[in-house]
């Protein structure tokens, strides 16, 4: 039958017949589906679902939402690796680090009302952080293997609860959250609202807090560094830009513009 031939019998389907014929059509997909994931495994599905996505483009057929997915997790459970830490004691430190931002940031607005400090944003995200410290961020001393954290700005109490605990800043630093220009304890030195190499060039390495500077930054500095990979400018290793966005954030046009930009190929975002 020719393309019009089937069309017009489409159309001449009773409403009730063309759910019965859907009904059947979707478990036949589904059915060979499974075939292929039982036998063939994961690695053949995403072959021919690349191959489907494919031929869609060529179509001109552009789904949308391609950067929206389902609320699952990406690991199947019986491909989850152990967890290489103890949890039991990073738990216990994580509560430390979530009181001592949270006390930095009142006893802050007991010395001057105003001050503000955002305590549930750190509070809500001590876990991501902690086990990216822990496990997963690479320093300096990688070299250009180096990971680049831009740290969600309104964060920050909690970075400098664990600079505190790591013996980066004093007790009397915390004391003087917020107060850079005129801190009220002159032992310690004024620890800034938000991430600014400029304000703790020692501390910090992007400022971050502004939607329009934090997310973009990250998402163009993985960018240049395939560039720089591309153009055998820097060895092509696994460096990751990583940015640390709120959930206030993500519903922002500024991230999610540049992030729909192709880039040349794989992410390190």
């Amino acid at each position: 039958m020719t393309e019009r031939a089937l069309r017009e019998a489409w159309m001449a389907l009773s409403e009730e017949e063309r759910a019965r014929f859907l009904e059947v059509e979707n478990r036949e997909w589904l059915e060979s589906l499974e075939y292929v994931l039982r036998v063939e495994g994961f690695e053949r599905v995403e072959e021919l679902l690349r191959l489907l996505d494919e031929y869609l483009y060529l179509q001109g057929y552009f789904p949308q939402n391609r950067l929206s997915t389902p609320y699952l997790n990406t690991i199947p459970k019986e491909k989850e690796p152990p967890y290489p830490g103890d949890l039991e004691l990073e738990r216990r430190i994580v509560n430390i680090l979530r009181w001592n931002a949270a006390m930095m940031v009142a006893r802050a607005n007991q010395k001057a009302d105003g001050i503000g400090g955002h305590i549930s944003t750190y509070a809500s995200i001590a876990e991501l952080f902690e086990v990216g410290f822990n496990h997963f961020f690479r320093g300096p001393e990688a070299g250009l293997d180096r990971d680049l954290v831009f740290f969600q700005g309104h964060a920050s109490p909690g970075i400098y609860a664990r600079a505190f605990l790591e013996g980066r800043l004093k007790e009397a630093d915390l004391e003087n959250f917020r107060r850079e220009v005129h801190p009220p304890v002159p032992e310690g030195r004024g620890l800034s609202s938000y991430p600014h190499p400029w304000l703790m060039p020692d501390f910090w390495e992007f400022p971050t807090v502004s939607m329009g500077l934090g997310p973009i930054q990250a998402i163009y500095q993985a960018r240049f560094m395939r560039y720089l990979e591309d153009r055998g400018l820097k060895p092509k290793a696994p460096p990751r830009s990583g940015p640390s966005w709120g959930t206030g954030s993500t519903t922002s046009r500024r991230p999610s513009g540049p992030s729909t930009s192709p880039p040349g190929r794989g992410w390190t975002t």
